[in-house]
């Protein structure tokens, strides 16, 4: 599938169903069309664990069942945050399987710009899977960007008087 990828410097983007992949695949797509850049949009599958992976009777077909939901995945990313490929950018989908980290810097080589989101975690979900975007920058060669989701807005609190009176009646 490298085969199909375009040379020099290229935008990755890492691409899954969260809200902060969106956000990096919009910023992705602003800073291709300035740049004049290719992107490649990259969707990894987790593989299943298994101590002997290869020697699953289903490993073969489970990759290519994958490889084609990996672009169900980026076509919708790209449906909702540009309404379809972008026709001005020069655009590959790769599709993988296996640990996303480690797939995103294989694919990254100097001079690349590798860019991925990254959304607010609960601190059991930050201890069984480990960061993405923290493998990424400590591991790649390229230049790493990492696009934050947005905090959600917090409630105002309310006054004293509002507070009173909602509750003395």
């Amino acid at each position: 599938m490298d085969e199909n990828l375009p040379g020099g410097a290229r935008v990755i983007v890492g691409v899954d169903e969260s809200a902060a992949a969106r956000l990096a695949l919009a910023w992705a797509i602003g800073t291709v069309r300035l740049r004049r850049m290719p992107l490649v949009a990259v969707h990894v599958a987790r593989a299943p664990i298994h101590a002997f992976p290869e020697a699953l009777p289903v490993q073969h077909a489970a990759r290519a069942g994958d490889e084609s939901r990996s672009a169900d995945v980026v076509n919708a990313a790209f449906d909702e945050v540009a309404g379809g490929l972008p026709h001005d950018v020069h655009t590959v989908i790769v599709g993988r399987m296996g640990d996303p980290g480690y797939h995103l810097v294989e694919l990254a080589h100097e001079g690349d710009l590798l860019v991925l989101g990254r959304s607010h975690r609960s601190l059991l979900s930050r201890v069984l899977l480990p960061s993405t975007s923290m493998y990424c920058a400590r591991h790649a060669r390229a230049t790493v960007v990492i696009v934050r989701e947005p905090a959600p807005p917090e409630e105002p609190p309310l006054s004293a008087s509002r507070t009173r009176r909602f509750w003395s009646k």
